[in-house]
């Protein structure tokens, strides 16, 4: 499950929805009112176009949608990008959307759900509701590139922080090889 919310990053949701289809992972996508704008104002496409990446796509106000329910397993969400806005609400326990009902669900079941927050500076309330997710076992991936790796472009960065972001989501890859590794 990806959400795709009104931050900066829509460049680094595209990446992970093109390598979770290189590694034929299903995916449902779901992309918020921010998002589609973020989108179309970084990538110049419309949020329709993203979800060609995806098997199943919903709306944020589609709450009836199958992955609300916690007896739809799943392999884990990422919401990348994450607005401050909706890591508030994940963390406040909000379920007023489909990106923040499915997040609540992943927390209740224990599943994975990882937050990219694209924020910068981050705010001290920011960081205390990101800290707050943490300690019940979301991961908060900053988008940060591993410089040491010497990223020769900024698709080398794309595919580094995509990379993560399936390594926590369990999925195979080989879009960045780590410190001193050599590629998969």
């Amino acid at each position: 499950m990806i959400a795709v919310t009104g931050a900066s990053g829509a460049a680094l949701a595209q990446r992970v929805l093109e390598a979770l289809r290189a590694a034929r992972a299903p995916v449902a996508l779901v992309v918020t009112a921010g998002g589609e704008a973020v989108v179309r104002e970084e990538l110049g496409i419309e949020a329709a176009k993203l979800g060609e990446l995806a098997r199943d796509v919903y709306t944020d106000r589609a709450l009836d949608a199958p992955i609300a329910s916690g007896s739809r397993p799943t392999r884990g969400m990422a919401i990348v990008p994450c607005s401050g806005t909706t890591v508030a609400k994940v963390a406040s326990g909000f379920a007023d959307s489909l990106v923040t009902r499915v997040a609540q669900v992943h927390l209740k079941e224990r599943r994975k759900l990882i937050v990219v927050p694209r924020e910068t500076p981050m705010s001290t309330i920011l960081l205390r509701q990101l800290a707050e997710l943490s300690a019940h076992g979301v991961v908060v991936l900053p988008p940060v590139p591993a410089f040491y790796l010497k990223p020769a472009s900024v698709d080398s960065v794309l595919d580094y922080l995509a990379g993560k972001v399936l390594d926590h989501l369990g999925v195979a890859h080989a879009l960045y090889a780590g410190w001193k590794a050599e590629a998969l």
